[in-house]
């Protein structure tokens, strides 16, 4: 077989390849003795037919078609593995000569990984936030701790924001009454803004045994999206009294003597917080900083994949009506134009980075091992409540572990970018990275929570995707 490489642009070749018809002479045997399995010709018994006698019975033509789209595949991966490049999904087969007896010759255009200039990472330098903790951080985290110790006694007075009220709801729509927005003996606070838009502007001033009507727009249900006459009547008041914030609480609420030993911990609580925060912002800021400094070419077809995969999932579930989208848009204060804009720059932005932490590991040859797949799966797998084994089978079955090996390579990657440079905050000190980055010595970095992560978005939340199904499949 030969074959020769055309550069079309940075990020797409074409593949000649020229298959002599000998080659193809074990793939027609091959073809010939299957067929011989299940042809019937009279004088011979079945699966006994002999190969020649069906080579001039048969339609060639058929069986050329049949052996070409049977060896292309193969023939197709020997030749990139011959180039040397890596393609990005699949690639757009011509075939340009097809004659039984003749040599095979066909093209295959697909998008590439393009080359990639990298900048020196040992000179990358990092700024982020320093980390201050002030007295009303920790007072906030105070209030919340006596809220959970707190208790409910009921008043004889109108309700008031932070109140918890037992209410009964109804609605009509069109006067009709809407079933499944009926409830009785509901418990809700006041101010929470966790049900219905208006809601809570109608149940402040109200006391016990007090209705009022009002008008929203129901989000859930048959009538999801329509004007709605909503009844509430207020059946209770209470009002949450808390702890006095004394030695007595703390040793109530923790495992400290003092309310100034609670404080102290509260102070660490919040410094740990702002130390996971900070660490994502070094994540954010390597990664901003590196695309920067990088040029990166960009494979059209692979963003307009990704493109349209989003707008196929946002649209999918109002059965693709263009119109409710734009009306569902319109709602959000936004409009098609920019939904398709912010659309194609998060594209463009994730296959960016996709490419660029790829290069970057295959610079600093970075390798996964079988410890740093194991904890992925094993987070994984206590993130959708199934068992690790359980989720690997999934993974499997969709052909998902490539996937997740990549997210895994990258996430390693991008810890080695921040061992290498130079990371401090914004008062100028220097930021010790080995916390949530692993020492430097190591390959498996400590895995953030985060729901921004391009890399993912490019590739590993395919994944994710599937074992999302799988977990709720197996509940």
């Amino acid at each position: 077989m030969k074959s020769t490489v055309e550069k079309l642009s940075p990020t797409r070749v074409r593949i000649n390849v020229e298959v002599p018809f000998t080659e193809l002479a074990p793939d027609f045997d091959q073809a010939f003795k299957e067929m011989a399995k299940t042809v019937r010709l009279p004088g011979f018994r079945p699966g006994k037919v002999p190969v020649k006698l069906l080579e001039q019975r048969i339609d060639k033509q058929a069986m050329l078609d049949q052996v070409i789209g049977e060896a292309i595949p193969g023939r197709y991966s020997e030749a990139v593995a011959s180039a040397e490049v890596q393609p990005l999904g699949q690639p757009e087969i011509d075939i340009t000569k097809k004659v039984y007896g003749e040599d095979l010759t066909f093209t295959a255009e697909v998008d590439i990984r393009p080359e990639i200039e990298l900048p020196d990472l040992s000179a990358l330098k990092i700024e982020v936030d320093a980390i201050a903790v002030d007295d009303d951080e920790v007072d906030t985290e105070l209030q919340n701790l006596r809220a959970r110790f707190g208790t409910l006694t009921g008043v004889d007075r109108p309700a008031q924001d932070g109140d918890f009220v037992s209410i009964d709801l109804s609605a009509t729509v069109d006067g009709k009454d809407v079933e499944e927005a009926k409830t009785e003996g509901l418990s809700h606070e006041v101010g929470s803004g966790n049900l219905i838009e208006g809601l809570d502007d109608a149940i402040k001033g109200l006391s016990a045994d007090e209705t009022k009507v009002f008008t929203t727009k129901l989000v859930a249900g048959e009538h999801a999206g329509e004007e709605a006459e909503v009844t509430v009547k207020v059946n209770s008041v209470k009002e949450r009294e808390l702890p006095e914030p004394d030695d007595e609480f703390a040793q109530l609420a923790s495992e400290f003597d003092t309310i100034e030993e609670l404080r102290e911990s509260l102070v660490e609580q919040v410094k740990r917080v702002k130390r996971v925060q900070q660490a994502e912002q070094i994540r954010d800021k390597a990664l901003e900083t590196l695309l920067e400094q990088t040029e990166i070419p960009l494979p059209e077809a692979i963003v307009q994949a990704q493109v349209d995969d989003t707008l196929h999932n946002a649209i999918h579930g109002l059965d693709h009506d263009e119109t409710a989208f734009a009306e569902a848009l319109e709602k959000e204060g936004s409009t098609r134009e920019e939904f398709d804009a912010d659309n194609r720059s998060n594209a463009e932005k994730a296959v960016k980075t996709q490419l660029l932490m790829d290069a970057v590991a295959d610079q600093l040859e970075i390798e996964v091992g079988q410890g740093d797949l194991t904890e992925r799966l094993v987070l994984m797998s206590r993130q959708y409540g199934i068992e690790p084994q359980q989720l690997l089978q999934v993974l499997q079955q969709n052909n998902q572990l490539p996937a997740m090996f990549a997210d895994v390579r990258r996430g390693l990657t991008i810890a080695a970018v921040v061992h290498g440079a130079t990371v401090t905050d914004s008062e100028g000190n220097e930021v010790d990275t080995a916390e949530f980055f692993g020492p430097s010595n190591t390959e498996q970095p400590v895995e953030l929570a985060t729901g921004d992560d391009e890399a993912d978005a490019a590739d590993g939340d395919v994944a994710d995707d599937d074992a999302d199904e799988a977990a709720d499949d197996s509940k």
